[in-house]
């Protein structure tokens, strides 16, 4: 069995006791370290966020010309900044703003932009172009050079399955559903010799992984203190679960998660309101949390989307589009507006264009996050400024 397909089938460990087999079962091997004292976390809103109406050009006229069945009304909308404002569902991410802890990156995107839910997403796990496809993430990459040997809890994703942006050429990685019920069977402690099959030996080494990133979770975990304040959702469990693995010290440089249900076709306004209630109250007891244990200035909340939506609606909902905000949160962002408004009177096949590519955007977090040069991992847009 290759590499990357044995890793694709053991990568993932969605809750309960994970039994392996005997021969796996591989103690006390080196594990490579990694510096953790910042780390990124990751929210991606699945099915592509509608971003004109979650950070709203309420004084634009065209925005209500285009959109009149589904405009936020002026009356409704909050935080209103520079032309700008929240929808009504996003009271935290206002507060957020105000405290100078929220930058907002206007019409984030890339050329030859792609419609297709799957390969969007990839191009922004990859950070390829909308022509190259690559095999390992964007964040496998940088946890392959960052991590001495290799750290199986250095990128931790909270999630139902496997993401290819922390995909890399060693297990530095590690998906759970349930971090309270992550745990391996009990080990006879033997030691496993290394054998002169590299195919084994990389078995083996990700055996080792499983082992050392339970322990290491379960550690994290007991170590931690939970607040009783998140909402009892999906994406407030998973935050939940990220701020105690935090606070519990277990070192990890890249946490990801995401938030289903964007892809608004229909029945928009309801939808939209639904699900960016959940992550308004999630995000927000996240922030809370963080800020209140001291841990914001060294804590950088990412979210975004795949893709935003058409311009203008489709009578119920809208259609896939193109450019979109994106969001950072602490960890010493300037708590800016970066690029301009959106212009609706100068559209692409009836999309936003793009003014940011969001490779700057990855650029920016990891030159600053980590001293990190992204041109190692391939990305060679020019760091964004005024982020941090």
């Amino acid at each position: 069995m290759k590499r990357r397909k044995f890793f694709s089938v053991t990568g993932t460990f969605t809750g309960g006791a994970l039994v392996l087999p005997e021969f796996l079962q591989i103690l006390n091997a080196q594990v490579g370290e990694s510096n953790a004292e910042q780390c990124l976390v990751f929210i991606q809103l699945n099915g592509g966020n509608d971003g004109l109406n979650t950070f709203i050009p309420y004084v634009d006229p065209l925005y209500y010309q285009l959109r009149p069945n589904i405009a936020l009304g002026k009356d409704k909308v909050i935080g209103h900044h520079n032309g700008m404002a929240f929808h009504p569902a996003l009271p935290g991410f206002a507060e957020i703003q105000q405290h100078g802890n929220l930058s907002i990156i206007q019409n984030v995107g890339y050329p030859e932009p792609d419609r297709s839910h799957f390969r969007s997403q990839e191009i922004w796990q990859t950070a390829s172009s909308a022509s190259q496809y690559l095999s390992e993430g964007w964040l496998g990459r940088f946890l392959d050079l960052q991590c001495r040997d290799h750290n199986p809890v250095a990128g931790v994703n909270l999630d139902l399955t496997d993401n290819l942006a922390l995909r890399g050429l060693q297990p530095n990685s590690i998906t759970v559903k349930d971090p309270r019920r992550f745990k391996t069977r009990n080990s006879d402690e033997r030691r496993v010799q290394l054998s002169d099959n590299p195919q084994l030996d990389f078995v083996r080494k990700i055996a080792n992984s499983i082992e050392t990133g339970s322990a290491e979770i379960q550690a994290a975990l007991a170590r931690s203190t939970s607040r009783e304040d998140y909402p009892q959702t999906g994406l407030g469990r998973k935050l939940e679960w990220i701020s105690q693995l935090i606070k519990g010290g277990l070192g990890s440089q890249i946490f990801y998660t995401s938030l289903n249900g964007f892809d608004t076709h229909d029945n928009q306004l309801a939808l939209h309101q639904r699900f960016l209630t959940e992550l308004n109250d999630a995000v927000f007891s996240f922030y809370q949390d963080l800020r209140n244990a001291d841990l914001l200035k060294s804590t950088s909340i990412v979210i975004f989307s795949e893709f935003g939506r058409r311009v203008a609606d489709n009578g119920k909902g809208t259609d896939h589009g193109a450019a979109a905000p994106m969001f950072v949160i602490g960890g010493e962002t300037k708590g800016k507006i970066i690029g301009s408004n959106p212009n609706l009177s100068d559209l692409d096949r009836g999309d936003l264009k793009y003014q940011i590519d969001f490779r700057s955007v990855y650029g920016s977090l990891i030159k600053n996050k980590f001293n990190f040069d992204p041109i190692e991992i391939g990305i060679n847009n020019e760091p964004l400024p005024g982020l941090f």
